[in-house]
């Protein structure tokens, strides 16, 4: 009996290392920036995103792994944050850190080229980012 015990506790302690070895500090937020009045390019924007991670990427939300953030530029509780990506309306950015060291993508660009018009497109590459940045 002890020895099943004992055992048991070097197997769930081994378990658990392993798993803080697979990228202890590796966070990735989400960030959509957005205006007060928003176009439907920028409602799909935020909804296309949403989609993709509640589809792709629920266990990483719920694990904090992954946080979706959505801020209004023109409320002035997100001035830091939106000087900080110097978003003045609709933005998103991936932002990766690991090791504490933060690397910023910012897919403004492409979310405004894709978000309404292609949304399949839009979802596919960004799961596929997402999936890049996770590794």
């Amino acid at each position: 009996m002890i020895k099943k015990l004992s055992l048991s506790l070097i197997l769930g302690f081994i378990f658990c290392s392993m798993l803080m070895a697979q990228n202890p500090t590796l966070k990735l937020e989400v960030l959509y920036f957005h205006a007060t009045r928003r176009c439907p390019t920028c409602m799909a924007i935020e909804e296309n995103t949403k989609k993709t991670l509640d589809v792709y990427f629920a266990s990483q939300l719920k694990n904090g792994t992954i946080k979706f953030t959505v801020i209004d530029v023109d409320d002035s509780k997100s001035k830091a944050i939106a000087e900080k990506y110097e978003a003045t309306g609709s933005a998103l950015f991936l932002t990766k850190t690991s090791g504490g060291k933060e690397s910023r993508n910012d897919l403004t660009e492409f979310a405004f080229a894709n978000a309404r018009y292609n949304p399949d497109k839009f979802i596919s590459v960004l799961k596929d980012k997402i999936n890049l940045l996770l590794k």
